[in-house]
């Protein structure tokens, strides 16, 4: 399952191999103060494309609801049935319930932190997909998927409960992201959805009665690194889940598009028996070249606390720069027809083309031509054309990817 904010991260998920996408709109989503989020009209169009594709649509309504939200939370819950999303990722029971009376299925967040099968069983009478807390380890996961078999716990389909995990992204220094940080420093809970997430600034710890500074290796005392799985999904995979999730919704489409396509070929050289240390190391290095705050393995390996990022922001390997827009994309020929708004195209650059119909695609540039002429350079200002293998449209962006 991988990330969706937007039209181009969706298409991005389902060209590399997704087998589901989630997404939120702009409100009762825990990511409702991203700027990557759809409409509520978008959710027609999203289950069209994903259904043509043979990928499922979940839409996540997962943050608290109050009294006031209800009106439009069942406005939501009966648009997504409508539109034939299919399920619906929630941990207030109002949702819970409001999706089960109009009959489209539930899938339980992880907000809801269940740590032991019989929390699994109580639930499963209202869903049939549970994320399980994030701070298990993967002995405690093996054992809830096993008693699901024993037991038959099964959900309202009368199919045995599936378990879905986190498998990569961002992690919160709280449980399974239930923090009030934000809520009591600036009065913007995370818990709505609008973390302002001021727990990844730099911190210091002082002696409020005498003033005396509290020595410590890392300032970024409560921002954790990234969860990572790839270098143990195997055995990951040996515990019995079912779904493994990525995290992202408001991260740029080429990340969701790179780590979508790591995690696709992982599944499938575990199941094809060529999962090898050899690829763990490439799928590294792939993962390491998009956002991330550096990477640890979360709980899954019986660590107790956290590991934490040592800076702000991205510990990217690679970076993108903006280029220009696309003109005109010639199918026959397969020659990509560019406007250079900004720095200059040179042969050999990698680069990354992105746009709401096309997703994300990356290549490498073996020629240019401006003014029907070969270049070794196109700059600001140049109408240039080069080969380009898959179909773009007009105004996609383009981008240079360089050493970060």
């Amino acid at each position: 399952m991988s990330p969706a904010g937007d039209f181009e991260s969706l298409i991005s998920a389902i060209d590399n191999g997704a087998d589901s996408i989630y997404f939120g709109i702009e409100q009762l989503n825990m990511r409702a103060k991203s700027s990557r989020n759809f409409r509520a009209e978008d959710m027609s169009e999203i289950a069209h494309i994903c259904h043509s594709r043979g990928v499922k649509a979940y839409i996540t309504l997962n943050t608290i609801i109050y009294d006031h939200d209800l009106k439009f939370m069942k406005t939501l819950v009966e648009m997504a049935f409508e539109s034939g999303i299919d399920a619906i990722i929630a941990m207030d029971q109002a949702v819970i319930i409001h999706a089960r009376k109009i009959g489209i299925p539930v899938h339980i967040s992880t907000q809801i932190n269940i740590t032991n099968v019989e929390t699994l069983e109580f639930y499963s009478q209202f869903a049939d997909v549970a994320v399980l807390s994030r701070e298990l380890s993967m002995r405690q996961i093996r054992h809830i998927c096993s008693q699901v078999k024993s037991h038959d716990i099964r959900g309202p389909k009368g199919e045995l409960m599936k378990i879905e995990v986190f498998a990569h992204g961002a992690l919160c220094m709280a449980v399974s992201g239930k923090c009030y940080m934000s809520l009591h420093t600036m009065n913007s809970s995370a818990n709505r959805g609008a973390c302002l997430q001021n727990c990844r600034r730099k911190y210091k710890v002082t002696d409020l009665e005498e003033g005396h500074e509290l020595v410590i290796d890392n300032e970024y005392i409560m921002s954790p690194k990234d969860l990572s799985t790839i270098d143990f999904l195997n055995q990951l995979a040996s515990t019995g889940i079912d779904i493994i999730k990525i995290e992202g919704r408001a991260r740029a489409p080429e990340y969701v598009a790179r780590v979508t396509k790591v995690y696709r070929e992982a599944i499938d050289s575990i199941y094809d028996k060529s999962y090898s240390q050899e690829k763990i190391e490439e799928w590294v290095k792939k993962l390491d070249s998009v956002y991330n705050r550096g990477f640890w393995g979360g709980y899954y390996l019986g660590k107790q606390l956290g590991e934490w990022t040592d800076k702000s922001g991205s510990s990217a390997a690679q970076t993108k720069v903006y280029l220009g827009k696309a003109l005109h994309y010639y199918p026959n020929a397969r020659i990509a027809h560019f406007k250079i708004e900004s720095q200059s195209l040179t042969t050999g650059d990698e680069i990354l083309i992105s746009g709401p119909n096309t997703g994300t695609v990356e290549s490498k540039v073996e020629k240019i031509m401006v003014n029907d002429i070969f270049v070794n350079q196109a700059v600001k200002g140049d109408e240039c054309t080069f080969v380009l293998d898959r179909p773009i449209k007009r105004s996609d962006k383009l981008y240079k990817l360089i050493p970060a």
